[in-house]
């Protein structure tokens, strides 16, 4: 080729075609490449930067993946955290819930002590309470002018009220009720019969004392026909209790005669008697009673010495007796009224008038004392002394007709307790007076000194006239109640001290009873406040004993015991005897209870176990003690340590239960729960740890994306080429081109020229 002899212009269009086949390659590579510098060659300073660049961030791109599994392995480490939380609060729940159970003893262990007259407003209680006396107003007597004093002998009842008929009207006493009989002959003598229009008829009544006299006509019922508790006597059926019925006989054979109408008017009055057996009755003239009589045509109507005499009846009856001087069917009233007496009260007491004695019934009835003669007999249960009937436990029944102030002493007494009765078998109440006690009495200015007794303070209220006649009606008379407080000591433990060790680590109690202040101990509320640092609480009963046991949280524990401790000491055992402490009693029921608590409690602390052992990612378990490292850069100058932890129900502070030992009582459980809050505490404090590690992990894997960009796009810069530019050139060139070719056509032309004419 070196003999080939090119023109100089063909040259040189030659070289410059070349150039431009050179530039115009470099422009389409840098075209298809899209980067102006693609070796060493086109420029070796950008191009060695770039792959510098280029390869630090395929290096930490390399370690992203890295990165992103560590994020996994925190996230289930985090997963394992929550459920582990979740489990922990299962289990407090189990925990609170034996707290929340019936305790796990039926008994706990006490010691406890009787503190007389000792209640939860004033633990000292009383060395014993003192009768007091109580003043009445002044009682006189019936002795004339009104002024003279009563004294202890004066008696309930008055002197009998007479009342004689004017007339001698009526016959005889046996002048018959019934039949169809005449006036009385004018003369006196005696009939056969009441005037006709003075005739009872059937079912006509008398009114006497409240009591109720009926007429019947027909004969009386024999003394097995007549009502239970009722007896019959000639023509009179009585019920014993004052009501009776008169059977007048028919208008051909009357049968009833004044006497019987008399005879039922005493016993309504209480003046007679009536002892009923087997449906007969016997009446009696009541002792120291007078009878009501009809002699020579007169009736005499007597009240008996216990009640005034009070008859309503037909007007034309009570007349046709001479006992009035109304006429007519209607009804008409006699009052026979007694009088009283230098041997009397000066006031009568009514007949059902009663006084109520701290709750026990004092009852003044007209009547003689049973047992007497005349009387009925005693009835079983119930014992007589004097003129006082009573039943032993305080209630009592005074009889106005032979009773006196000092049989209604007696019956205050007994209801206060200052007295006691001993009923024998056969009905005798034998007194006696309490010890210390003083019985009340009547002093010589007429006052009652009623004593209090130490059983409770005085309270007499009454009905009916009782408490006037007694002068318990206050200064005006008006007063529904009269009242006396008892004389109470201070407290018998005051200034005595009670102490006990330290029971189960708490606060060793050192007390001193007193008046409450300056650190002494009166309520009992004071006293718990005291024991409840210790461990241990008290009540106390109606009867004055004081107890103090262990709280619900030991009650597994014995008082005193050498495991719990809890002496007991001090000045008030040496007051008082406190009894041995007792031995817990457990409640089956309630331990079974507690033990499937303690089962379910180990469950979870299985699930516990499990859950940590599956919190794992890629092999790695940060909560079964496995480490993870992680690198941030090409270097490895940057990385993360994070050491696992164990956290399995061991690594948590936490033990299997067992049945008999752990929440056997609140103290127990309350062990549990506190072991249980560690845990709680610990799992918070590594979430967080674990928390915060994954924030920095994350950071760092933003970061390093973040940084391979600007790796790459520094690189670019350095090699990338401008597509528009290139293109430019691209075009320019082949244009270039195009006239190179063109002109090297044109310098070939001469030598064309010459090759025609060779040819």
């Amino acid at each position: 080729m070196s003999s080939i002899v090119l023109s100089a212009s063909v040259r040189q269009n030659l070289l410059s075609l070349q150039s431009t086949a050179d530039l115009l390659a470099t422009t389409q590579n840098r075209l298809s490449t899209g980067k102006s510098v693609n070796s060493a060659l086109d420029n070796p300073t950008n191009f060695f930067t770039a792959q510098s660049l280029d390869n630090r961030a395929s290096d930490i791109n390399n370690l992203l993946d890295g990165i992103a599994n560590g994020v996994q392995v925190l996230q289930a480490a985090n997963t394992g955290l929550t459920s582990l939380q979740k489990l922990i609060d299962c289990a407090k729940s189990i925990a609170n819930q034996a707290l929340q159970t019936t305790v796990g003893y039926s008994t706990k262990s006490n010691v406890s002590a009787t503190i007389s007259g000792a209640t939860a407003a004033d633990l000292r209680g009383t060395t014993s309470f003192a009768s007091a006396t109580a003043s009445s107003n002044v009682v006189y007597s019936g002795a004339a002018g009104g002024t003279t004093a009563a004294t202890g002998t004066s008696t309930l009842g008055a002197t009998i009220g007479v009342f004689a008929s004017t007339g001698a009207t009526a016959g005889d006493g046996t002048t018959a009720l019934g039949g169809t009989m005449t006036l009385l002959a004018t003369n006196g003598t005696t009939a056969t019969g009441l005037a006709g229009n003075a005739q009872p008829a059937d079912g006509d009544t008398l009114t006497v004392n409240g009591k109720t006299i009926t007429f019947r006509s027909g004969s009386a019922p024999g003394a097995s026909c007549v009502p239970a508790g009722s007896g019959v006597s000639g023509n009179i059926v009585t019920d014993g209790n004052g009501n009776s019925t008169v059977y007048l006989g028919t208008a051909g054979t009357p049968a009833a005669t004044v006497n019987d109408l008399l005879s039922a008017i005493d016993l309504a009055s209480g003046v007679k008697t009536v002892s009923i057996t087997s449906g007969a009755a016997t009446i009696a003239t009541s002792n120291g009673q007078t009878a009501s009589t009809v002699a020579a045509g007169a009736v005499t109507l007597r009240s008996s010495t216990g009640a005034d005499l009070s008859v309503t009846g037909k007007a034309d009856l009570l007349k046709a007796l001479a006992l009035t001087t109304s006429t007519g069917a209607g009804n008409a009233t006699v009052n026979v009224n007694r009088t009283t007496s230098a041997a009397s009260l000066g006031a009568t007491i009514t007949d059902g008038s009663t006084l109520n004695v701290n709750g026990k019934v004092i009852t003044f009835k007209n009547a003689p004392i049973p047992g007497s003669t005349g009387a009925p007999s005693i009835p079983t249960g119930y014992g007589a002394n004097g003129n006082v009937l009573t039943d032993g436990a305080g209630n009592s029944t005074v009889y106005l007709q032979g009773g006196t102030l000092n049989d209604v002493l007696k019956a205050i007494d007994l209801a206060t307790g200052v007295q006691t009765a001993t009923i024998s078998a056969a009905g005798v109440a034998t007194l006696a007076t309490a010890t210390g006690q003083s019985n009340s009495t009547i002093n010589t200015s007429g006052q009652l000194k009623i004593s209090t007794g130490v059983n409770a303070d005085l309270s007499i209220t009454g009905t009916g006239n009782a408490l006037n006649v007694f002068g318990l009606a206050g200064n005006t008379g008006n007063a529904t109640a009269f009242t006396a407080a008892r004389t109470s000591g201070i407290g018998g433990i005051a200034g005595k001290t009670l102490t006990f060790t330290s029971f189960n680590g708490g606060t060793a109690v050192n007390v001193t009873f007193g008046d409450g202040t300056n650190g002494t101990v009166k309520t009992l509320d004071q006293l718990n406040t005291k024991l409840q640092a210790n461990n241990l609480a008290a009540t106390i009963d109606a009867n004055g004993l004081l107890t103090i046991s262990t709280t619900n949280d030991y009650a597994s524990s014995t008082i005193g015991s050498s495991a719990a401790g809890g002496a007991i000491g001090g000045t008030l055992t040496s007051a008082l005897t406190f009894s041995t402490a007792s031995t817990p009693v457990q409640d089956g029921v309630a331990q079974t209870a507690r033990a499937n608590l303690v089962t379910q409690f180990n469950n979870i602390l299985n699930q516990i176990d499990t859950t940590a052992q599956d919190s794992s990612f890629n092999g790695v378990n940060l909560l079964n003690g496995d480490q993870l490292k992680l690198v941030f850069d090409e270097t490895a100058k940057s990385s993360l340590n994070i050491t696992g932890v164990t956290y399995n129900s061991k690594g948590l502070g936490l033990a299997s239960l067992t049945v008999g030992v752990d929440f056997i009582d609140n103290a127990a459980a309350n062990r549990v729960l506190t072991n249980l809050n560690a845990a709680s505490s610990t799992l918070r404090s590594q979430a967080s740890s674990l928390g915060s590690n994954l924030s920095v992990v994350q950071i760092r894997q933003d970061f390093n994306k973040n940084l391979i960009n600007v790796l790459q796009t520094g690189s670019s810069n350095l090699t990338l080429a401008d597509t528009n530019v290139e293109a430019a050139n691209s075009q320019a060139l082949s244009t270039r081109q195009s006239i190179a070719v063109s002109a090297l056509s044109l310098a070939n032309t001469s030598q064309q020229s010459v090759l025609q004419l060779l040819r």
